[in-house]
């Protein structure tokens, strides 16, 4: 008996090891192309009773080869995009044609696939305004419609095996976040849950799973895919990364792709290979996921991409060069392919803008693939890198204000010169009203440019003027540069230089172009790195011209006390009309990696020894732009209020 039962283990353990599952391939050419040589499955309309819409409603049905009433099937429930219908898997995916082809492989069980129109309502065509509250909130709806209504539906006309871990839910876009909600939403009814290229539908991910263990022990497979290149990857992203915090085993699918049916039919090829089999959760780790061009990229620039975890891949063809590096804050050697291809894939990189350079045998270039910048005092390669709590300078459906070039003549240095300017919202409607103006300051190594491109101050401003957390302003961005008057061109002749620009040509000439107000109240100077030491030297000086002062990642040199000292001896003598003229002294740094923070600490040391009076914030980030669009941010909050 002990020898029989040993053989009938060691037979149901062959037997598990060969059934259970390696990580399935993407499609390969053909997956999708109807092959006459093999059997094919039915496609046809039902209708059913629905007495949560109150009327009879469609779905289309897909029945395998061989189907046979006397045998019993699982059942996928396959749901489509807001703009969709019951026929748009069927119009766009071709399921019936990957399905016959894999059953003709072999790689699939045989399965019954119901697609639903997932918009509950009783006018549920895809017609007018699909994006009316109404018809979103059919969506919603369709979760009653599905558990009460069509399932049970299923279930009583077609043998379908009738148990959780014989029911799959899985949909693109709109029926992604259905899936992912309904699925997750009741763990009772289904045990295979697919969300592809999922929609802001989708709930948040503590919302779609309060409860954890319990996921963990009824699940069978929870996938989500997406393209690496659609503008919905955060929803996708979001709900992996509280999984994997969470450690709730499912397969993360990233794929080189946007927000179209390529994508969506490789996912169910894919999907389809693995439900109704035993899973192997130890092969969920081996899915790719592909990065996305950054968003800097020049137009169709494939590379370099980002990766989820933020890490970046460049990829470069330089068949003749001897060593190729990326200097993005470190640098990063590349490996040559036989091809002639360069490649690596860096650390996790922070957030926001970044400025990289190729060196290509120890000589610093510009990245074709990418956008260029003036930083760096050259032009020099950037990279966008998305986070979550990017949305503050995301371009938004808000009014826009414009950024104008203009050029004026400078008596100071005697060219002409040009500056960039920011005018808010309904700025050439509105004729009669008037605008405070903020005065913007780069840092070293950058021009006018900068805060227009790089720090994003027209998007920041535009959606804190729709919010209405900031007054409309006009934002004047001016070159700061002028000569080499001292470290970096800091030094007291070059500091003069600017006060005189910015009194004497800027202001006046912006006051004579523009609709301003012309008073100390209406005026704010700020500036980050070089900038802010302008800010310092010309805003102190003069706030009998300026209420407001913002220095970003600065602060006057401990080492240097010929320039430093004067400045404190000024303050020290005038430190009562200081602090009687200024609304805000506001005062920021990226952390104690940035290069400023010691010269600033002890800046402020020194003004507290003279009371004067100012506001500190720290944003980590050091020395760099995530930083100081997040001041900007905050600062423009403060002012003219």
């Amino acid at each position: 008996m002990k020898q029989v039962f040993k053989l009938m283990l060691s037979l149901f353990l062959f037997c598990s090891t060969s059934y259970a599952q390696d990580a399935v391939k993407p499609s390969t050419t053909g997956f999708d192309t109807v092959r006459p040589a093999v059997s094919h499955g039915l496609v046809d309309t039902i209708e059913y009773n629905s007495k949560t819409v109150g009327t009879k409603r469609k779905a289309t049905i897909y029945t395998p080869p061989g189907f046979s009433k006397s045998k019993k099937y699982p059942v996928l429930y396959l749901l489509h995009g807001i703009g969709g219908d019951e026929k748009e898997w069927l119009n766009g995916g071709k399921p019936q044609v990957i399905l016959d082809n894999l059953y003709a492989e072999g790689k699939i069980e045989p399965m019954i696939v119901v697609m639903p129109n997932g918009r509950a309502m009783k006018d549920d065509r895809a017609t007018g305004n699909i994006m009316a509250s109404d018809k979103v909130q059919a969506f919603a709806t369709f979760e009653k419609d599905l558990l009460n209504d069509l399932i049970p539906f299923i279930e009583k006309k077609y043998p379908v095996i009738a148990d959780k871990d014989h029911r799959a839910v899985a949909g693109l876009s709109m029926g992604g976040g259905q899936s992912l909600n309904f699925g997750l939403g009741n763990l009772d009814v289904f045990s295979w849950v697919g969300g592809f290229s999922s929609a802001p539908n989708t709930k948040l991910p503590q919302e779609l799973l309060p409860d954890v263990e319990a996921a963990k022990n009824k699940l069978k497979l929870l996938w989500i895919s997406c393209g690496a290149s659609d503008g919905l990857i955060t929803f996708s992203k979001r709900t992996h990364d509280y999984f994997e915090k969470n450690n709730v085993p499912h397969i993360y699918f990233i794929e080189p792709g946007v927000h179209d049916f390529k994508v969506w039919k490789n996912s169910l090829y894919m999907f389809s290979q693995l439900i109704f089999k035993p899973v192997d959760p130890s092969t969920f780790s081996k899915y790719p996921v592909a990065g996305a061009p950054a968003s800097t990229n020049i137009r169709n620039g494939a590379y370099p991409q980002i990766m989820t975890d933020s890490r970046v891949k460049f990829s470069i063809k330089a068949p003749d060069a001897k060593r190729v590096q990326v200097d993005l804050g470190k640098k990063y050697d590349l490996v040559k392919d036989n091809n002639g291809v360069w490649s690596v894939t860096t650390d996790s990189i922070g957030e926001g803008f970044h400025y990289y350079s190729l060196l290509v045998d120890g000589i610093a270039v510009a990245d074709p693939a990418s956008e260029s910048f003036y930083g760096m005092s050259r032009m020099a390669s950037g990279i966008e890198i998305p986070f979550p709590g990017g949305a503050y300078y995301a371009m938004r459906n808000v009014p826009h204000g414009d950024i104008r070039i203009k050029k004026y003549y400078s008596k100071i240095t005697n060219s002409w010169r040009q500056c960039y300017v920011y005018t808010p919202p309904a700025y050439d409607s509105n004729i009669t009203a008037k605008y405070p103006v903020l005065y913007l300051l780069h840092g070293g190594g950058e021009d006018e440019r900068g805060w227009a491109q790089q720090g994003k101050t027209d998007a920041i401003l535009d959606n804190l003027i729709a919010a209405k957390k900031a007054i409309p302003m006009i934002i004047v961005m001016m070159d700061g540069n002028f000569g080499s008057g001292g470290i970096a061109g800091f030094g007291e002749q070059s500091l003069r230089t600017f006060e005189n620009e910015l009194k004497q040509a800027v202001i006046p000439f912006i006051e004579a172009s523009f609709r301003t107000e012309k008073t100390a109240g209406n005026r704010a100077l700020a500036g980050l790195s070089m900038g802010g030491l302008q800010t310092l030297y010309a805003g102190i000086k003069n706030t009998d011209m300026f209420s407001y002062l913002g220095v970003f990642s600065s602060g006057w040199w401990a080492n240097q006390p010929a320039l430093s000292d004067p400045q404190y001896d000024f303050m020290k003598q005038h430190s009562t009309s200081i602090n009687g003229n200024l609304k805000s002294l506001w005062v920021s740094q990226g952390g104690k990696e940035d290069i400023a923070y010691n010269n600033c600490k002890i800046m402020l040391a020194k003004f507290d020894e003279m009371g004067i009076k100012y506001t500190y914030s720290e944003y980590p980030g050091g020395h760099t732009w995530p930083v100081w669009r997040n001041n900007l941010y905050n600062f423009a909050q403060l002012l003219f209020k």
